[in-house]
């Protein structure tokens, strides 16, 4: 049966218009983003199937072109859209980061962060540049490593620092593994850094760890 022939309140769009987005399953939600389904199957039948092969929403959006463009019914261009509305949920995020008039190790920090490192599968060393008050003045992305590691200059992090005219930074990396734990070598960055930045008057306020749903502060457990 189409989704046309589906009592009204079931069908996914109408669903959302008369009660809100968080009122859809997973699969709805897919199933508005894909519009149509393919012969035999609605797009609620076709979005099943893909949360059901991925594992769920988180997996289906971290995978490559080729692993979606073999799903029947769909090829480049929805891979494409489904990266974009990925994007845009991150954007989203770190907008309303940056609306904050201060910031410290708040949820919406962490949120912004786990949804832009939880699913990278390489460590990537990240830079929150802050004014005087805590505001961000911007997020960069400085170095790019492996599964296990990556290389940080610490006078590239001051670099940046005195071009963004910043005040105080707060360090972000991920680890790939999804264990947020710090290491020894992370810790010992962290010491070198903050010297580092001392010299030109700018203050370290924390280094986050990204995991798998679990983001550790440095500054929480008394290590900056």
């Amino acid at each position: 049966m189409a989704i046309s022939e589906w009592p009204e309140h079931e069908r996914p769009r109408e669903k959302l218009l008369q009660r809100g987005p968080a009122a859809l399953s997973d699969a709805e939600l897919l199933a508005i983003f894909l519009r149509t389904g393919v012969p035999g199957k609605t797009a609620v039948d076709v979005a099943r199937e893909l949360l059901a092969r991925f594992g769920g929403l988180r997996d289906l959006l971290a995978a490559g072109p080729e692993e979606v463009c073999q799903v029947s019914g769909l090829g480049e261009a929805k891979y494409v859209q489904l990266q974009a509305s990925l994007e845009i949920g991150r954007r989203f995020l770190a907008e309303k980061l940056k609306r904050e008039v201060t910031l410290s190790s708040t949820r919406d920090t962490k949120d912004f962060l786990q949804a832009h490192l939880r699913d990278r599968r390489n460590e990537v060393f990240c830079v929150l540049f802050l004014d005087n008050r805590h505001r961000v003045l911007a997020f960069e992305e400085l170095f790019q490593g492996t599964l296990n590691g990556t290389a940080v200059y610490p006078r590239e992090v001051l670099k940046r620092a005195l071009k963004h005219n910043a005040a105080a930074v707060i360090l972000v990396h991920n680890h790939p593994s999804g264990v947020a734990e710090p290491s020894r070598a992370d810790e010992l960055l962290t010491n070198r850094l903050k010297e580092a930045l001392t010299l030109v008057d700018v203050r370290l306020l924390d280094h986050l760890v990204v995991g798998d749903g679990e983001t550790v502060s440095f500054s929480e457990r008394g290590l900056v």
